[in-house]
C-alpha cells in the first residue's frame, strides 16, 4: 500500500491567534484531541522525529498552535489539548477560542483534520462538541482511536464497534502511538 512517506518535517511556527494561521497555498491537515490522548506522541511518531512536538509532563502547556511543514509540501498543524480539568476558566476559553477561530477561519485550506480519542474511555462529550464543531465545515474527520494497547483483547473488537457508532459516518483508526500499532495506516491518511 503506497502511503505518506514523510521524509522531512520541519517546525515553522507557533501561533497565539488564528489571524497568525497561514493563508499561503499549501494545504493543512490539523491534530486535534484532549490533553494528554497523545497528540504529540502521534506528530513524533507520523514525522520520524522524536522532539518535533513537544510532548509535556503538564497536560494543557500547549497554548498555541503550532505549524510542521512535512516534505515541503503540506502543514501538519498541532492545536492545543482541549478539556483539560486543571486548567483555568481563561484558560481553557482561550484554547477552546484559539482551536474554533481557526476551524472557522475560511482563508486557508484545512483538509483533514485527525481527531485522537482515548480508545480505553470512547469519546468523551469534549470530543463530541470537537465533532459536532468539525462537521460544521467541510473537512474530513479521521478519528483515531489512540491507546488500543491499553483495552482488553476480548472487550476491543466490542470498545471500537461503540466508538465507530458514536462518531459514525467518520473513519475510525485505531492505533498506539506508544507500542507503534496502526502508525502506518494512520499516515496513509495524510495524504489529500
Amino acid at each position: 500500500m503506497g502511503g505518506m512517506n514523510i521524509t522531512s518535517a520541519k517546525f515553522i511556527k507557533g501561533i497565539t491567534t488564528a489571524e497568525q494561521a497561514f493563508t499561503d497555498e499549501l494545504f493543512q491537515i490539523a491534530v486535534v484531541g484532549r490533553s494528554n490522548v497523545g497528540k504529540s506522541s502521534t506528530i513524533n511518531i507520523l514525522t520520524k522525529q522524536k522532539g518535533l512536538a513537544k510532548t509535556s509532563s503538564f497536560p494543557g502547556r500547549t497554548q498555541q498552535i503550532n505549524f510542521f511543514l512535512i516534505n515541503n509540501k503540506f502543514y501538519l498543524v498541532d492545536l492545543p489539548g482541549y478539556g483539560y480539568a486543571k486548567a483555568s476558566g481563561a484558560q481553557k476559553k482561550l484554547m477552546g477560542d484559539l482551536i474554533t477561530d481557526y476551524i472557522f477561519s475560511a482563508d486557508y485550506r484545512l483538509k483533514k483534520v485527525i481527531l485522537i480519542i482515548d480508545a480505553e474511555i470512547g469519546p468523551t462529550p469534549a470530543d463530541m462538541d470537537m465533532l459536532a464543531a468539525l462537521e460544521q465545515i467541510n473537512v474530513e474527520v479521521i478519528v483515531a482511536a489512540n491507546k488500543v494497547d491499553k483495552v482488553k483483547k476480548s472487550i476491543l473488537k466490542k470498545q471500537l464497534d461503540s466508538i465507530k457508532e458514536a462518531v459514525s459516518p467518520h473513519v475510525v483508526m485505531p492505533y498506539s502511538a506508544e507500542k507503534r500499532q496502526g502508525v502506518g495506516e494512520l499516515s496513509n491518511l495524510l495524504t489529500v
